[in-house]
């Protein structure tokens, strides 16, 4: 059944209290003082269950940086923070550094064009980990940078390493994050081969068809990265009209909306788009984020990918769907946070 009963998840009363806001102002603040009041509940209980799954992530897997695990919390973490939201600065200081060390032990391989595990997805999302933390650009994050040059340098794109539906499936979220390395971390240097990156990528880019919603999604964030304004806006529509009447997005037609493609979805339509937080469709999936989350402040998204690592628990909840779990929590918990005015820079 494409409608769900997400809603049952929230407390009867404060999801009441949410939909009785009506109001939220042009700037992008929820207006009603209970809007807010939810959304920041929403938050605070989410934040604890992030921080003992990096933790937990780390931990277990000893040296091995993980996407979904070490990358997307520091990320939701770091929104939080920036939104007013006391977090575990010493965790999020500990997570950084375990990203950095674990570019800097593969810098040798990195700079000759030699992978890791994940190949670009892994090298692109600990670089935009450390880029939305405002860590600073080394010979470490050059090595990386040289790595996403070289790496299938003779397509006009990049393509993910293994088929691991959502996250690690699309072209257009390799692409997408090797785009944001290197605008971030590029150097001079390198700036003649980035360019010529770039314009090869917003060819195919312009070209591509997408075929799901995180087609959609990525391929929104990459257009804006290479500049086609004007493609932009086609983007958005796009994905726009991939909303459903329950108010979230679906990762594919034939499934129900869940907290992972409505998440991405908001978020990439906000930063990328140019949507307000305070537009109609946007909030209408901050209502079904909100009816999604469990009692435990948790968000539940059922795994599509075959196992390929031995499975270990990390501290976030739901057994074998926890890393596409905590996937979906850290962008909820971004969505959600976007609504909210910024307290610290």
């Amino acid at each position: 059944m494409k409608n769900s009963l997400h809603h049952r998840h929230l407390p009867a009363l404060v999801f009441a209290l949410f939909l009785g806001g009506g109001r939220v102002d042009a700037a992008g603040a929820p207006g009603p003082d209970q809007d807010e009041t939810v959304i920041r509940a929403a938050i605070m209980k989410s934040l604890p269950l992030l921080t003992a799954g990096a933790r937990g992530s780390m931990e277990q897997r000893g040296r091995c940086f993980t996407c979904h695990s070490q990358a997307l919390p520091i990320m939701a973490l770091g929104v939080a923070r920036s939104r007013g939201f006391e977090i575990d600065s010493e965790e999020l200081t500990r997570q950084l550094e375990f990203t950095a060390a674990f570019l800097h032990r593969n810098r040798e391989v990195l700079s000759k064009g030699k992978g890791l595990g994940g190949q670009v997805n892994t090298a692109g999302s600990a670089l935009e980990a450390l880029a939305a933390s405002g860590w600073k650009p080394d010979e470490t994050t050059a090595a990386a940078a040289e790595y996403l040059l070289l790496w299938q340098k003779n397509l006009p794109h990049w393509r993910p390493s293994s088929q691991r539906p959502p996250t690690q499936s699309s072209p257009f979220t390799a692409t997408y994050l090797a785009l944001l390395g290197l605008r971030n971390f590029g150097t001079e240097d390198q700036s003649t081969r980035i360019a010529e990156r770039f314009e090869r990528a917003l060819e195919w880019l312009k070209a591509s068809n997408p075929k799901d919603t995180e087609d959609h999604v990525f391929r929104l964030r990459a257009l804006r990265i290479a500049g086609a304004t004007e493609a932009v806006d086609v983007a958005t529509q796009e994905l726009l009209k991939r909303q459903g009447a329950d108010g979230g997005w679906s990762q594919l037609p034939d499934l129900a909306s869940d907290p992972y493609a409505t998440a991405t979805a908001l978020t990439a339509l906000h930063e990328a788009g140019g949507l307000l937080t305070g537009d109609s469709a946007y909030m209408k999936g901050v209502r079904f984020l909100l009816g999604a989350q469990l009692e435990d402040g948790s968000w539940r998204v059922a795994t599509r990918s075959k196992p390929i690592q031995t499975y270990f628990e990390s501290g976030y909840p739901h057994g074998k769907d926890q890393f596409i779990s905590i996937t979906a929590a850290s962008w909820a918990t971004m969505a959600l946070a976007l609504t909210l005015p910024k307290t610290n820079p």
